[in-house]
């Protein structure tokens, strides 16, 4: 085998908002019912940031819990990437708050935008850093504050979202190159801008002057969504030189539990290997991810060895996938 860097997990950490708001709630003040819910989404209830919680103080409580996890401190980061559709303010990027949270004041931090694609996203790029030997260790975090782009009056879709923050420290290592040895084996990302009008925000600094609300037909975006995911997984699995049946953890993004089910289903992955945390987080956009891969570490299901396959769609539209081995 050839010598060779990867992007190894050394440590996952997570952060909610201190509400819980459940289905119950909601149904009080919308025309809508918990049954209503569960049934077209499986969610149950969805945590909503409160005073004082912004998407850069969920980052850097997840992105804390993670090198706390990964035995690190702060002075050993020297990158940030940061996935989130809703940032702090419209510059600097929120990465760069957390940056100056951690008192991190070496190395580079930066935002990137692909709505729940975003963990994904910077996975891959910071994975491309560390794989080039510019860099040695990167804190990878979702983070959304959903709650405040969202119309409450809208039941199709202020339902479907929470907020939330979940990180990962990555760290470059030296490798065989083997398919049982750890790090990020695969990715694969892709977009697709035609396809904005199913999934935007209705407002920006350039159109409207204004932060806007999501805006979804949803009925298109579950019709694209299980083809688009499953062609970037496959992508990975034929790069990596393994099929389906290899991945020990399927953790894909939390948007709606018939689309995880169909996902899995087309891709032959039992269902019992899919790490599914929707019904207590509702889709936190870049955060879901990252904030199941928490729930699932630390309840011992994925464990060191173990193979991982992330997924996501988001608007614009965006997709990709990535195979680690933890």
């Amino acid at each position: 085998m050839t010598s060779q860097i990867r992007s190894c997990v050394r440590g996952v950490g997570s952060a909610l908002p201190t509400r819980v708001v459940t289905n119950h709630e909601l149904a009080a003040t919308l025309d809508t019912s918990d049954e209503w819910i569960r049934q077209r989404s499986g969610i149950t209830q969805r945590y909503v940031a409160g005073d004082g919680e912004t998407t850069s103080t969920l980052a850097t409580a997840a992105a804390a819990a993670a090198l706390k996890d990964a035995g690190l401190t702060a002075e050993d980061i020297d990158l940030i990437v940061l996935g989130t559709s809703t940032p702090d303010f419209t510059f600097p990027a929120s990465a760069t708050q957390v940056q100056a949270n951690l008192g991190i004041t070496k190395g580079v931090a930066f935002d990137v935008q692909a709505v729940c694609s975003g963990f994904v996203f910077a996975v891959t790029t910071a994975d491309k850093f560390l794989r080039s030997g510019s860099h040695k260790r990167a804190l990878v975090i979702g983070a959304e504050t959903f709650s405040r782009i969202l119309d409450w009056t809208d039941r199709t879709t202020c339902v479907l979202f929470g907020d939330g923050a979940g990180a990962i420290v990555l760290e470059a290592q030296e490798s065989d190159g083997a398919f049982r040895s750890t790090g990020v084996i695969a990715s694969r990302l892709r977009a697709d801008g035609r396809h904005r009008a199913k999934l935007f925000v209705d407002g920006g600094p350039s159109t409207t002057g204004t932060v806007g609300h999501l805006r979804m037909e949803g009925k298109e975006v579950f019709r694209h969504a299980v083809g688009m995911v499953t062609d970037v997984i496959q992508g990975c699995l034929d790069d990596a030189g393994c099929d389906a049946g290899a991945i020990d953890w399927f953790v894909p993004h939390q948007a709606n539990r018939r689309i995880i089910d169909a996902s899995a289903d087309k891709l032959g992955i039992p269902r019992e290997k899919v790490v599914v945390t929707v019904d207590r987080h509702a889709n936190t956009s870049a955060a879901s991810i990252p904030l199941a891969l928490s729930v699932a570490v630390k309840d011992g299901r994925i464990k060191t060895g173990d193979l991982v396959m992330i997924e996501a769609m988001g608007g614009g539209f965006t997709w990709g996938a990535a195979l680690i081995r933890w």
